[in-house]
């Protein structure tokens, strides 16, 4: 026990600052916070974040800063020395001491932690500019940026992260092709019948995927522009992702001279061959088993963590058995066990429905659930999970695996959970620690993912989280802040505008000082954003409330340039403008010029200085790309040159564009009108959608994503002309920006409030307050002025200054 051992305070060292080193971190505080001198060593320059979610970071459906599990605050809070950015380089065994550099730490207790690196194939041209790896957050950023000049991007891996690698990479404009050398995708969870159904999944997204290929060289020069297989074929690339499996990382463990196999060797305490080194996570292998999955992590640090402190020095770890529910692209999917490993007397249990590509399959040996796999939907996943576990019999007749009779029990089952049964697989978030959150007042959604982090990871336990606030809840009261606008202020939206109304607050100090209860800035910049759409010209702008691209009016890059973004009414250009782009790029150097998925032209890699000067030369207004406003309207050309074309829909996009341009609302807004039904500006996926029908009418909807998230709009109305499509579309928009929470997009706030109610106060004016909503849409189109105009007269000294001096945010 190391409590006898140690009278004085022992030496904790942990190398590896991943998901398995910082959960076992959480895991030995948890037992005993004041026990250890803890040190730990990390490679990445962070904190520690989710790695599941590095493809919602690729695909932007998440900032990075969204992602950290530990800010470099928490190690300070808990008296962990972080080496961040550190790499260890010797491990003295006999001298119990750990190099890095120059830095000598020496240990009582050494746990290596080391995770896996990526596999790159053994083929010529992995060194060439524009292969990458798919394992970091760096990795993310550098692939991004790549992107954005890029048309074809070839993905090496069929497997989990290649997969979402390619999903990442589609929402970056390029077209993208997953190799894989298995027959199918996801060889390791799916059969081929399994596998099939996917790539059919898949194509249908856009992706094409090409099996049973064996990849021979990446072609170039010193870029790379193709790849080679082994049949002699190839395919155009602009860049390549390499997503090809990990393997442990055990070089230095290797050099330290301890027992390794395919992995770091341990036992059932997680013990190496020497009695003061440990191991946990994807670098060790147990029993002969090396795991890639959280969730053995997860169980792995819970015993480390016991003898470790000495809570339990006879825990012992005796295997995971496999199992996880994820999302692939969009697409649910629940694996248990080794759907490979079929043995002659096993019996095999299958259910196809091609056209909802559903998939499922489950093995029973000796009649039980030995393994499975579900594609599509997961119905039956959570009573095939719990036999999987607990090693029950499956039903004799064996179709009730998928077709259970007692369906109608489901509810009550979940609420008689054991308190220790796993809810969330990315995180390891069991059912008691999710109804402890539920019971403090945690009833909402994000209320429980910001508690306990379930559900923050693939989101396919969402729908279990939700069951158990509706049966555990009942009366517990709901945490009034997960109401409020912003952090600072307990108030919710309409409260807190007609407060700041009634007492005539017009900066955000003011409505710090006489309601906030704190201050932080994601608060300021959604009041700053509140206020000057309340206010308009009365608004006192107070530039250190806002983020830097709103005070000079351009998107920020990740190399402290900017991006400049014209309006271009309706998607509508001239010639002459046309040209001073073109003249402008050239005196400026500009290194990108691009066509935007908003048909607008974005020039990229201007220098701060240059913003002035090349907002005079270009002579056309802010397309207000770098904030929270109303961004495009996309349009078709309707009839006035397309022959399909049943309405103007060109004239009723600039007319919109240039009505309420300016307008800053709670997130971005994205508007389209599409002169027929055939809706080729895509309107029924923006956040207000026009389509002209045969009848010669305008349908109207709500509520449209086509990013990260996709939904398609609510039909809000059908009007007979464009005035009273500007009309109805106004008082919305007022309606959202004075409503919804901050940086809630309309396709949360329109299914948050309900259509019929939107209807109701929008189109047929139930709460008498049309007149409002005019009056409001008026003032805020009287109040606009084209922020552009500050390359004249800057509102403040060194506005446009050096942008080098600019300190772009840390992530913690």
């Amino acid at each position: 026990m190391i409590r006898a051992l140690h009278p004085v305070k022992p030496k904790l060292v942990v190398i590896g600052n991943g998901m398995a080193g910082a959960r076992l971190l959480e895991d030995v505080l948890a037992l005993d916070s004041e026990l250890f001198d803890i040190t730990v060593f990390g490679d990445e320059p962070y904190g520690n974040y989710n790695r599941i979610l590095l493809s919602n970071v690729l695909n932007g459906s998440q900032d990075a800063k969204e992602i950290f599990l530990n800010s470099l605050e928490w190690y300070k809070e808990n008296d962990i020395t972080l080496h961040a950015g550190q790499r260890v380089t010797k491990v003295d065994r006999e001298a119990k001491t750990v190099h890095a550099g120059e830095l000598t730490v020496p240990y009582d207790y050494l746990v290596f932690a080391t995770g896996s690196k990526p596999f790159v194939p053994p083929v010529p041209g992995t060194s060439l500019h524009g292969v990458f790896v798919f394992r970091t957050l760096d990795d993310c950023r550098n692939i991004a940026n790549y992107a954005k000049g890029c048309k074809n991007a070839v993905v090496i891996g069929g497997g989990l992260l290649g997969l979402e690698a390619a999903k990442g990479l589609m929402t970056h404009n390029v077209g993208v092709t997953v190799i894989e050398m298995a027959p199918w995708l996801m060889s390791v969870q799916l059969d081929e019948a399994g596998g099939k159904v996917l790539g059919q999944t898949i194509e249908k997204m856009g992706i094409t995927a090409k099996t049973g290929a064996s990849t021979k060289e990446f072609i170039g020069h010193t870029q790379v522009t193709g790849v080679r297989f082994a049949d002699g074929s190839e395919i155009p690339a602009d860049m390549v992702v390499v997503s090809a499996g990990i393997r442990p990382n055990t070089d230095l463990a290797k050099e330290s001279g301890l027992k390794c196999d395919r992995a770091l060797v341990v036992d059932d305490q997680l013990r190496t061959n020497d009695p003061a080194v440990f191991g946990v996570g994807e670098c060790v292998q147990h029993n002969g088993m090396i795991y890639g999955l959280v969730a053995p992590l997860w169980e792995q640090t819970k015993v480390l963590a016991k003898v470790l402190t000495g809570v339990d020095t006879v825990a012992a770890y005796t295997g995971s058995k496999i199992a996880t529910k994820l999302k692939v692209m969009g697409v649910e999917l629940a694996s248990m066990g080794r759907i490979s490993d079929l043995q002659s007397t096993d019996e095999v249990v299958q259910f196809s429905e091609p056209s909802r590509r559903v998939y499922w399959k489950a093995i029973i040996r000796d009649g039980k659930v030995n393994a499975a796999c579900l594609l599509g939907d997961l119905g039956p996943a959570d009573d095939l999970m719990r036999m999987f576990h607990a090693g029950t019999s499956a039903p004799e007749r064996r179709l009730e695996l998928f077709f259970s009779a007692n369906t109608e029990k489901k509810e009550t089952s979940l609420a008689d959970l054991p308190d220790s049964h796993q809810i969330c697989d990315c995180n390891g978030v069991c059912k008691g620690t999710i109804v402890k959150a539920i019971n403090a007042g945690k009833c909402t959604l994000p209320a429980v993912g910001k508690a306990t982090r379930a559900g923050t990871g693939c989101g396919s336990c969402k729908k279990l989280i939700k069951g158990l606030i509706e049966a555990v809840a009942g009366g517990v009261k709901a945490d009034p802040s997960e109401g409020w606008y912003v952090p600072a202020v307990p108030m919710d939206k309409p409260t807190l505008v007609f407060e700041v109304k009634a007492r005539g607050l017009k900066s955000v100090s003011a409505v710090l000082a006489e309601l906030g209860t704190s201050e932080d800035e994601k608060s300021k910049a959604g009041l700053a954003s509140m206020l000057k759409g309340l206010w308009g010209s009365e608004y006192i702008d107070e530039r250190d409330a806002r983020f830097v691209n709103d005070r000079v009016h351009a998107n920020i890059q990740k190399d402290g340039t900017f991006s400049v973004v014209p309006r271009a009414y309706g998607g509508v250009t001239t010639a002459d403008e046309l040209i001073r782009i073109g003249e402008v790029a050239k005196k400026y150097n500009v290194p990108m010029v691009k066509y935007t998925g908003g048909q607008r032209i974005d020039l990229l890699g201007i220098k701060k200085e240059d913003l002035p000067g090349v907002w005079r030369d270009l002579g056309m207004p802010s397309g207000y790309a770098y904030t929270k406003a109303l961004r495009t309207v996309k349009t078709c050309v309707g009839s006035e040159f397309c022959r399909y074309g049943t309405n103007d829909s060109t004239s009723l996009g600039i007319a919109l564009e240039k009505r309420y341009q300016g307008f800053e609302f709670p997130a971005k807004v994205k508007l389209g009108v599409s002169g027929c039904p055939r809706n080729c500006a895509e309107s029924t996926v923006k956040d207000v959608g026009v389509v002209a029908t045969e009848g010669g009418e305008w349908e109207v909807s709500i509520g449209g994503a086509a990013g990260a998230h996709v939904r398609k709009s609510d039909v809000l109305c059908r009007v007979k002309t464009q005035a009273e499509a500007i009309k109805v579309i106004g008082r919305f928009l007022i309606y959202y920006r004075d409503n919804a929470k901050w940086l809630e997009r309309t396709y949360d706030f329109v299914p948050r409030i309900g259509l019929e109610a939107i209807r109701s106060i929008i189109v047929e004016d139930s709460l008498g307050i049309g007149g409002d909503l005019d009056y409001e849409v008026e003032k805020t189109a009287a109040a606009y002025v084209d922020p552009w105009l500050e390359r004249d007269y800057p509102v403040y000294a060194g506005q446009f200054d050096d942008a080098r001096r600019i300190s772009l945010p840390v992530l913690t």
